[in-house]
Parts: C-alpha cells; sequence; structure tokens
C-alpha cells in the first residue's frame, strides 16, 4: 500500500494531473478468476478488499457497468449510524459503525468521517415515549444512545424550528452520539485503492448481460467485454439486484423504489449533526462544502430512473422549511436519486443463493451506505469459507422460507 508524506503531497500538487500516479489500474478482463463480484459501488469494493486482507484471495475481479460509486454509493446523503431495535440489527450496524471510525486510517485514505451526532426529533408525548423505549433498547444492545431535552437541542441545532406556533412541536429527541456523516466518494476510492494494492481486478464501464454455466460446473459470466470463467460469483448491485438474480435464474423479494435528495447552495457552517423529523418526513446536514443535504420519503412506486418526482422533491423542501425557518429563501443547487433495493422486512440480504457458489448482497433499502463496511466484511467471509458470518446468519433468504423476519420497519426514523 502506498503511504503519502506531506513533501510528495506538495510535490504532487505542483504537477500536471496528467503526472499523477493513478490510485488503481485498469486492466484488461481474464478468461478466469477465482472470485467475480458484481457491482463497483461500496459494498462489491469493500468485499473484494476484506477477501485480499482477510483471507487472501486476490484472483478477485470486480465487474461494473459504469464507473466506481457511479450507483447508490454516490447517490444517497451519507448518513452513518446504528441506532436499531433488535440485537441482530444493532450488532451488525455497530460492527460497521466502528470500522468506519478506522476505516481513513486502515485505508489510507481520508473518508472524512465526522461523528457529530443523528438527533431524531420528538413532535409528540407519543414520540417522546417510544424515543425513550428505544433508546433503552439500544443501550440493552450496547449502542449510544442520550435523550435531549428541548433546550439542549436548540444549542445542538441552532436554527430548529421551537416556535410556539410550529406544525412540528418539539418536546425533546433522541441523539446517537457516535453517529455522523462520511463522504461516500472517499468511501469507494478509498477501498478501491486499497483492493487494487492487493491484486484485485477492477473492471469498469463492462456491463453483465448474462450468467451461463460451465462444463466443471463454474459460472460463466457474460460481459460486454467477453465472458469470463469464475468459480464462485457475488452480486451487490443494490437497485438492481432483482435484475440480476433474474438473469441468474432465481427470484429476490426486493422492490426497486427511487430515493431522492437534493442540497442547498453553499452556506457558512450553521449545523454539525445529522437532524431527522419522523413527523415532517424529513432529515438535514451540512456538508463540508457548506451544503444543506435534505432527503426524505421514498417515492413509493417500483421504478429504475435515477431522477424521481417533483412532488416527493416538494415534500421534502416543505418538511425542511417547517423544520428549519430560515432555509427558505435559500437556493436549491441539486437534486438526484439513487434506486433502493426495498424487502419486506426492510432489513438486508446477505449469504447464500439458490444458485451454487452464488452469493448476493442486497436489500439494505435506504440504509446501505452505513453498512457498507460490515457488508463486504461478512460477505467476504461467506464467499471464502461457504459459510454465513456470526453478524449475518439471521439475514440470509432462508428467513422468507421460515417466517423469521426482523422487521425494522421503523428503524429508519421515516416511513419508507
Amino acid at each position: 500500500m502506498q503511504h503519502y508524506s506531506v513533501f510528495s503531497l506538495a510535490r504532487n500538487a505542483m504537477k500536471h494531473h496528467e503526472d499523477w500516479h493513478k490510485a488503481w489500474r485498469s486492466p484488461p478482463l481474464k478468461e478466469e478468476y477465482e472470485v467475480v463480484i458484481v457491482g463497483g459501488g461500496g459494498h462489491g469494493l469493500a468485499t473484494a478488499y476484506y477477501l485480499a486482507k482477510e483471507h487472501n484471495i486476490t484472483d478477485v475481479a470486480v465487474i461494473e457497468a459504469g464507473w466506481l460509486g457511479g450507483g447508490n454509493t454516490g447517490r444517497n446523503t451519507i448518513t452513518v449510524r446504528s441506532n436499531y431495535l433488535y440485537p441482530e440489527s444493532a450488532e451488525f450496524y455497530d460492527f460497521s459503525l466502528k470500522q468506519y471510525e478506522i476505516l481513513s486510517r486502515e485505508l489510507n485514505f481520508n473518508v472524512m468521517l465526522r461523528q457529530a451526532g443523528l438527533l431524531r426529533l420528538s413532535h409528540s408525548h407519543h414520540d417522546v415515549e417510544m424515543s425513550r423505549r428505544a433508546i433503552n433498547a439500544m443501550h440493552m444492545n450496547g449502542v449510544d444512545a442520550e435523550w435531549l431535552t428541548r433546550e439542549e437541542i436548540i444549542e445542538l441545532a441552532p436554527g430548529v424550528n421551537v416556535s410556539e406556533e410550529a406544525r412540528f412541536p418539539i418536546f425533546g429527541g433522541m441523539n446517537q452520539p457516535r453517529g455522523g456523516v462520511a463522504r461516500h466518494d472517499g468511501v469507494a476510492w478509498g477501498y478501491a485503492r486499497a483492493a487494487d494494492d492487493r491484486g484485485v481486478d477492477i473492471i469498469q464501464q463492462c456491463a453483465v448481460t448474462g450468467f451461463e454455466k460451465a462444463a466443471d460446473g463454474s459460472h460463466l459470466v457474460v460481459t460486454q467485454k467477453g465472458t469470463v470463467k469464475a468459480k464462485k460469483v457475488a452480486l451487490c448491485v443494490a437497485g438492481h439486484s432483482s435484475v440480476l438474480a433474474e438473469m441468474a435464474g432465481f427470484r429476490l423479494p426486493v422492490t426497486s423504489m427511487a430515493l431522492q435528495a437534493c442540497v442547498s447552495e453553499p452556506l457558512k457552517p450553521f449545523i454539525d449533526t445529522v437532524v431527522l423529523s419522523p413527523d415532517a418526513g424529513v432529515y438535514v446536514s451540512q456538508s463540508d462544502k457548506g451544503e444543506v443535504v435534505m432527503g426524505g420519503g421514498l417515492d413509493l412506486y417500483p421504478s429504475y430512473a435515477q431522477r424521481g418526482n417533483v412532488h416527493t422533491l416538494e415534500n421534502i423542501v416543505a418538511g425542511i422549511v417547517e423544520i428549519f425557518p430560515k432555509l427558505r429563501r435559500v437556493k436549491l443547487m441539486r437534486q438526484w436519486a439513487g434506486i433502493v433495493d426495498i424487502v419486506y422486512d426492510s432489513s438486508p440480504i446477505i449469504g447464500h443463493t439458490p444458485v451454487k457458489n452464488m452469493y448476493v448482497n442486497c436489500g439494505f433499502g435506504t440504509g446501505g451506505f452505513k453498512a457498507i463496511p460490515a457488508g463486504g466484511y461478512t460477505l467476504a467471509h461467506t464467499i471464502a469459507t461457504d459459510q454465513p458470518h456470526k453478524l449475518t446468519e439471521a439475514f440470509g433468504l432462508n428467513r422468507f422460507e421460515t417466517g423469521a423476519f426482523i422487521d425494522e420497519m421503523g428503524a429508519a426514523g421515516i416511513a419508507h
């Protein structure tokens, strides 16, 4: 792995970019690999990295239809947290958050993690009761959480609407101090460079168009750049998981929907934490560039379009203006949508599929970014050992046969 001193950074800053060292190679697609990972987003790249680092499996190709992180990894609101209700979810997501806390050092790449907290507002006495119960559950699961009074929220989130005439009065809030945000492209690029350093081939602009079986039982992955043979295949294509599964000959209990977000023009720093309002149906944070990052609910109809619709965008803006009135005259700069996998119990699917030696990582719904380190780590374990990791034993496809669901419908904080 390459390390860069202050002097090397200064020296390279004086060069024209054509002379810069490439962060990762662009090798040709080989005819055969031990493992092929379909999807060059955060989860696919993390899986490749942990296969190489933890299991010494480096004969790996990550095949991406577009560019690295160009799907949901680059189309989200960069929130990281582990404030889940059930023990299985709490353990998995807190493991992921702990990996985020060491990720910049481990990858030698600044992922710009900022743990300034994630605050969920309570707008009624009912909300207060449910939030206090949630805090107790989090404490039982070993996850940090605290109750903040109205006065403490005013100090933590300046500008929040505490007017007596507010449509959503603030009674208090549940805060996870270790929650926060990380830089989405920093995470993707960090994993990509680290995986490349360990010998993983990263193939961009190479869409997968089908799967076939070789005479020896291996998989043949048909791509735009040719057919490649692999002993094992992993699908890490959030938003299009059901499409790839159908190509491979099985079905997933997944529905694809668009989740929108938008950012304002850059402003001077005024809020450090992430603020979420379940009743207004919105969440907001401020980026390092000063942009106010805003998101809300799903478009609520199946779609593969990365554009969303105006109606949902209007709802987001209306909710943000209600919670932060001083933003009403601020201009929107851009809007986007990611395509997310929605599963019946709002929990991920990680592990084996009905096809031998084919594995899947999907179903994270609106929370895939925060799970990248854990999703990659546990899927790499399953690929290498052909056994579920202890953190994901409850998240297999078999739960849809047994009915052992982990219903985290309320964990997002907004009805998705």
